[in-house]
């Protein structure tokens, strides 16, 4: 049985979990080192037994506890060869490093097939993955992207769990302490996802047979959960649209585990 969540989600830090069977990916390591680690023993996950850690992109909430991860544990780190590369150049991963280039192909992580898809955000080359396990079991995740593309409609198609982000509230960001500056930055076609783009397309997921939904990268300054939620509910009830009765989309947690979906 395969199973899915986040260890943490937010514009604090980012990082989730896709295991079956003892084998398991992670996706980002946005928090440090040891946070990430208690996580995963809660779970009972060594990390040491991971296969391999996906990096959608080099900002700091994506990987700001990899370097001293990974002096401590041979993990092979997988994104594409531009991320890659940023993440030497700024000496965000150390030296030993097995960093391997994932590029326009499915790859073969650990028993784990998985491709890498665009996503526009303001990053030297940001990428959601869409990952299918040994018994076929499919999670697709999209968490930094100021747009739903065609490409990443299509790679979220048809996935047991899809975690796509829902940033922030239009009102409150528009209304809130941040400068201007910053403010057209998030709202930007490259920058991050608002509440009613993303419920658009979880509706669209849910009418085509998605069951299980979850909002990430949530922002602490801009959102609220249940404002993100609230969206999804009214999009779903403009759009017509009546979910099975066993339909889940709920927001991740930003500090703590979400609970464990198993499929």
């Amino acid at each position: 049985m395969a199973r899915f969540t986040t260890l943490y989600s937010g514009s604090s830090g980012n990082c989730a979990l896709f295991e079956e069977d003892g084998r398991a990916l992670l996706i980002d390591m946005g928090r440090s080192a040891r946070s990430t680690k208690t996580a995963l023993a809660s779970l009972g996950v060594e990390p040491d037994a991971l296969g391999g850690i996906l990096v959608t992109h080099e900002h700091s909430d994506h990987v700001a506890g990899l370097n001293v991860f990974l002096k401590h544990h041979r993990v092979p780190v997988y994104a594409s060869e531009r991320t890659l590369a940023e993440l030497t150049r700024q000496n965000l991963v150390p030296e030993t490093a097995a960093l391997i280039p994932i590029d326009g192909e499915t790859v073969d992580i650990a028993g784990f097939g998985v491709s890498a898809f665009p996503t526009s955000h303001d990053a030297v080359d940001c990428h959601g993955f869409r990952i299918e396990s040994a018994k076929g079991r499919t999670l697709a995740i999209a968490t930094d992207l100021g747009y739903v593309s065609d490409e990443v409609m299509a790679n979220l198609y048809l996935a047991d769990v899809v975690a796509l982000e829902s940033n922030y509230d239009v009102n409150m960001l528009m209304t809130g302490k941040y400068p201007y500056f910053l403010k057209r930055r998030i709202a930007s076609k490259n920058g991050h996802l608002c509440n009613e783009e993303s419920a658009a397309a979880v509706t669209k997921l849910v009418t085509s047979g998605c069951n299980r939904v979850h909002l990430c990268h949530l922002s602490k300054e801009n959102n609220l959960p249940e404002l993100a939620m609230q969206s999804v509910r009214v999009a779903m009830l403009e759009a017509g649209v009546v979910p099975d009765s066993d339909c889940v989309v709920r927001a991740a947690e930003r500090f703590d585990i979400s609970p464990v979906w198993f499929l």
